[in-house]
């Protein structure tokens, strides 16, 4: 277990190393995924979806900025089906 930990650390600190800026984009849209789940849960039945949406869009998006940049289509290609889906829920919702 503690080899796990150790090496689990280890490959963070590489990932910090290789783009500081990208890893920087990836903790804050992991924050705001969290955050948004969070909210969701914590008001239903009426959460504030369109206080929730854009944000989640966002995180989205800037994950969707991350895949491209570590050239992962597969993340990429959901991250912007994501965006693509959420975004017309919002414009349908207004």
């Amino acid at each position: 277990m503690n080899d796990i930990l150790l090496t689990t650390f280890e490959w963070i600190k590489n990932d910090w190393k290789s783009n500081r800026f990208r890893f920087c984009v990836e903790l804050l849209a992991w924050a705001i995924s969290i955050g948004c789940s969070l909210t969701m849960a914590i008001t239903v039945p009426s959460p504030p979806l369109l206080i929730l949406y854009p944000v989640w869009i966002t995180g989205c998006a800037m994950y969707a900025w991350a895949s491209y940049s570590r050239q992962s289509f597969g993340m990429l290609a959901n991250y912007i089906l994501l965006v693509s889906i959420d975004t017309v829920g919002l414009i349908r919702m207004l």
